[in-house]
């Protein structure tokens, strides 16, 4: 009696679940009436590529500072005025000398300037030969390029003059210094480096690109990105420039991407790794939540409710995250998309 006892209810128990199962999947009242019906949402979306990058400095934010003249160097070290000076004595005394030779010069013009002007005097009277008068205006003239020469001189020892002084041309911080006081320089051939300086606020992301994907970056997309010293910040910024060749990595060829930054840059240093994303495109695209996709092996399908009835259908995603989950292919916009209660079917899993 026993036996039987368990084999009839073993056959209730069976029965029960092969109902349950089937009434979920065909039947229709009572698996609408349990399973949340909802319709997909046409959202727009973007389409991104990921890639990694560091921060490095623009083109111009490091400057090598030199002097275009020889000389010993007298430290007087300021950011963004003077970081050097040239001992000048030299100069000034060369500058001295050519200011008093234009005075010489300035004299002797006003000497022949006045003897010419005698001597045509009497010239028109006879008094005088021609050629007297051809002479010092020959002369005249030989005076004055000499004047124009020593007045140039001048100008271009008070050029180096300013030399002297070697000024920062950027604002930043100065990363080394090269030359020590008391050091000659000596600008022949090489114009020696002083210091070096870094402006810490030009800083650009280069990121490195697969070749499968730079088709679809280009100038202007948008750019998110995190640094590995502050993971949970973002960055944003915008592609500038997509380099024209490419760079074998690993076997594998790369793109640059430069991308300036756009937010603030107090916490960014040169040299920082980041994890990027490019927004390259968007798109309008139909949205279900990510429960209402379900797993089977490597089909996924959602249930789409019709006439009362829970019917299995096969979909393509894309894009997914955290609010819900792109359909490529497989439902329309007007469809009633049944999400089951937990535990009725499997859900999706990560992929």
């Amino acid at each position: 009696m026993k036996p039987r006892l368990i084999i009839a209810a073993v056959a209730v128990l069976v029965a029960g679940v092969l109902f349950w199962g089937w009434g979920f999947i065909a039947n229709g009242d009572d698996a609408s009436a349990d399973a949340r019906i909802v319709v997909p949402e046409r959202r727009t979306i973007s389409s991104s590529v990921l890639a990694t990058g560091a921060v490095r400095p623009r083109v111009g934010a490091e400057v090598r500072v030199g002097s275009q003249l020889s000389g010993i160097v007298g430290s007087q070290i300021e950011k963004g005025d003077i970081i050097a000076v040239i001992d000048s004595r030299t100069l000034q005394a060369r500058l001295n000398q050519a200011r008093a030779q234009v005075k010489v010069l300035e004299q002797e013009v006003k000497s022949v300037e006045a003897q010419l002007a005698r001597a045509e005097k009497l010239d028109t009277r006879g008094f005088v030969a021609r050629s007297q008068v051809e002479d010092l205006t020959l002369e005249l003239a030989e005076t004055e390029a000499r004047l124009e020469k020593a007045r140039s001189d001048a100008e271009v020892v008070e050029t180096d003059l300013q030399y002297a002084q070697i000024r920062a041309p950027i604002s930043g911080t100065i990363a080394s210094v090269t030359t020590q006081e008391g050091e000659t320089v000596a600008a022949s051939f090489n114009t020696p480096t002083f210091v070096t300086i870094v402006d810490h606020t030009a800083l650009e992301l280069v990121a490195l690109v697969d070749e499968t994907d730079i088709g679809n970056v280009a100038e202007g997309n948008p750019v998110v990105f995190t640094v590995e010293s502050y993971p949970t910040t973002e960055f944003e910024g915008v592609v500038t420039q997509i380099a024209p060749t490419g760079t074998l990595i690993s076997g594998v060829v790369n793109f640059e991407v430069m991308i300036a930054i756009t937010s603030p840059l107090d916490r960014l240093r040169p040299d920082m790794t980041a994890n990027v994303t490019i927004e390259t495109a968007e798109r309008e695209a139909l949205v279900v939540p990510n429960d209402a996709i379900q797993r089977d092996g490597f089909e996924r399908f959602v249930y789409v409710e019709q006439n009362g009835e829970l019917l299995k259908r096969t979909v393509t995603i894309g894009t997914r995250d955290g609010a819900g989950t792109e359909i490529k292919q497989g439902i329309g916009p007007d469809d009633r998309i049944a999400i089951p209660p937990a535990g009725a079917a499997q859900n999706e899993r990560n992929s």
